[in-house]
């Protein structure tokens, strides 16, 4: 698929040559994809704001010339947050729609699962929110990531969560997933380092009936819950715990990422003031003006009073990959990859780069190889909602110290 599409960059810059630029470019299309959960069991709610991130990347590219003398297009495909569906519409995105490179990913078994087919075919792919550290672990040329790895992001929870006063139990409900698993172990371990007990219950992605499992964790009598689950699903977990006396205001309770989207949030979870939720980013107010430009366009197309993290993930990879490919003078695979080895992309995240790759082995500098073509320096926080439909951005940062705004309320202790 490369081959017509360097042929019609190359018409493109005759045209230009020409003075015929504008007519000539409208026929000229490079395809990127882009992936995103916008059907159930995946998580419907953080796709379309997926989805919606990558269309304005779109209309920035191209707003500031394209890449290479013509427009792109993002090719978005429904995952469903689903295994079997990802790999599908990876080689649809590739094989069909031309996609020189693909950018977003919500869940971790979509990035596990379509990884290896867009490597085999030399596509380059930049994950936005696909935590698993064997996405990168495997070391493969044509994959990279901008979301934090799932051990690291783990830590931030324990690492809060042990700060509980007279914690000694914790409750974990987790999903049978490629994220859930492991993110339910990382968590074990780093509590059992602070002496705390941990049960863990696990389900299905899509879950929505958690009465029995929430009976079970409340015979256990934890000081703490954690959520590891994706999706709207987890509002139903938070509701069902709070009905039944262990929820948010009962006590210390670790909701689910998609509890950023306030609206949704209140909506589904009337009774979940005071939960703590885990967000990747600086606050709003530490915003870069990229960021804040973002921030503008997104919150009056979507009508939300706030912009996630993972939009702005999404955003970045499209923009990622648009640079690399300008810089690569091509959309050759190869030249992609060299590019973003070698990339410093100011994006919404902060300065976004890939110190680890086929340059430097992670090994280097001690590090394990999951390093490998991974961000190193997303801003992990964790914030609590402290009033009743309070936005998440105005909620405040109660952990780490360096992103402090607010002490923590630990109800129940």
């Amino acid at each position: 698929m490369k081959k017509p599409i360097l042929s019609a960059i190359t018409a493109a810059a005759a045209a230009v040559s020409l003075g015929t630029g504008p007519a000539a470019l409208a026929e000229c299309e490079t395809a990127i994809g882009g992936l995103a959960p916008l059907s159930a069991p995946g998580t419907v709610v953080g796709g379309e704001a997926m989805r919606e991130a990558m269309l304005i990347a779109e209309e920035d590219l191209n707003a500031a010339g394209g890449v290479l003398g013509c427009k792109v297009k993002v090719v978005i495909a429904d995952t469903e947050g689903l295994p079997e569906k990802a790999a599908a519409v990876m080689e649809k995105l590739i094989t069909q729609d031309g996609a020189v490179a693909v950018g977003g990913g919500y869940h971790s078994s979509v990035g596990v699962a379509s990884k290896d087919i867009a490597n085999a075919r030399g596509i380059p792919v930049v994950f936005a929110e696909t935590w698993n550290d064997t996405i990168t672990g495997d070391k493969q040329k044509y994959i990279f990531r901008i979301a934090p790895l799932s051990s690291w992001a783990s830590s931030t929870i324990w690492k809060h969560a042990l700060l509980v006063p007279g914690i000694e139990k914790a409750a974990i409900l987790t999903e049978n997933t490629d994220y859930g698993i492991p993110a339910a172990e990382e968590t074990r371990k780093g509590l059992a380092t602070g002496g705390v007990e941990t049960v863990i219950f696990s389900v299905d992605i899509g879950t929505q009936d958690y009465a029995g499992i929430v009976e079970r964790i409340k015979a256990e009598d934890p000081d703490i819950i954690i959520t590891l689950a994706t999706g709207e699903a987890g509002y139903n977990f938070a509701q069902q715990s709070a009905d039944a006396g262990i929820g948010p205001q009962d006590l210390p309770f670790h909701s689910g990422q998609v509890s950023l989207e306030s609206k949704s949030y209140w909506e589904n979870v009337p009774d979940g003031n005071y939960a703590f939720v885990q967000r990747i980013g600086v606050p709003e107010n530490l915003f870069n003006e990229k960021a804040k430009n973002f921030a503008a366009v997104y919150k009056e197309r979507t009508g939300k009073a706030a912009v996630e993290s993972y939009a702005m993930e999404a955003y970045d990879s499209i923009a990622i990959i648009a640079q690399a490919i300008n810089e690569a003078g091509s959309t050759d695979g190869d030249a992609i990859v060299a590019a973003l080895e070698n990339i410093s992309h100011d994006g919404t995240l902060g300065r976004i780069y890939f110190p680890y790759g086929t340059q430097k082995d992670p090994s280097v500098d001690g590090k394990g190889d999951e390093w490998w073509h991974q961000w190193p320096d997303p801003a992990l926080t964790v914030i609590q909602y402290q009033e009743e439909g309070q936005n998440s951005v105005d909620s405040p940062i109660v952990w780490p110290d360096a992103y402090k705004t607010g002490d923590a309320v630990y109800v129940g202790r």
